[in-house]
């Protein structure tokens, strides 16, 4: 599923061709939603049977995502503080362009982090913000670090595929890894979507 694909204004829905996958590998423990804004993805893995705990820095999205997802639990907190739970007590962990706000040290400490926080084989799905988002800030704004840059007053961070390649080098497994153009926002934003699995 490497080809890129557009998704309809009505929605976001690219979780659902990873389901099945999903149920496969988070073997009855909480999934992980790592920025989980207002709980769109959340939504779908609840109403798909799972266990969601979601972590956001904004308090106005976790009030959304408590609406949204009665059944989820929600934390407001920032993503690099400890997660509310612990080591391999997760089967998945999604993190749906949330892992771009931060110098390249503490982005990698993240992932390492993420992947303690799953089982051994566990699954991560993550979105990450492609070179090639020049609608969201790839280009034109004052550099911080190499694809790291002031976009409006906030940092955010852009990938190419070498990059997003190095960022999982150390205990992952890619399943697949794909650019591809999001028609969610006002414009259209492309991204990259990585599935990997940490090895065991």
């Amino acid at each position: 599923m490497t080809s890129p694909a557009t998704e309809g204004p009505s929605g976001d829905p690219w979780l659902d061709r990873w389901l099945p996958l999903i149920e496969r590998h988070v073997a009855g423990l909480p999934i992980l939603d790592l920025g989980c804004g207002g709980g769109r993805d959340s939504a779908t893995l609840v109403a798909a049977g799972h266990r969601v705990i979601g972590i956001d820095g904004s308090s106005r999205a976790i009030d959304t995502a408590r609406q949204r997802v009665p059944a989820g639990s929600f934390h407001c907190q920032d993503l690099r503080a400890p997660f509310p739970v612990g080591e391999a007590a997760a089967g998945v962990v999604v993190a749906s362009l949330s892992l771009h706000y931060f110098p390249w040290t503490e982005t990698e400490e993240l992932v390492r982090r993420v992947r303690r926080t799953l089982m051994p084989g566990g699954l991560l799905l993550c979105r990450l913000n492609s070179t090639n988002d020049r609608h969201f800030g790839a280009t034109g704004h004052p550099a911080i670090e190499e694809h790291y840059y002031n976009v409006d007053g906030e940092p955010k961070r852009f990938f190419d595929r070498a990059s997003v390649d190095r960022l999982f080098a150390d205990g992952w497994r890619m399943i697949d890894c794909g650019e591809w153009t999001i028609d969610r926002y006002d414009r259209p934003k492309v991204a990259w979507e990585a599935v990997l699995q940490t090895e065991d």
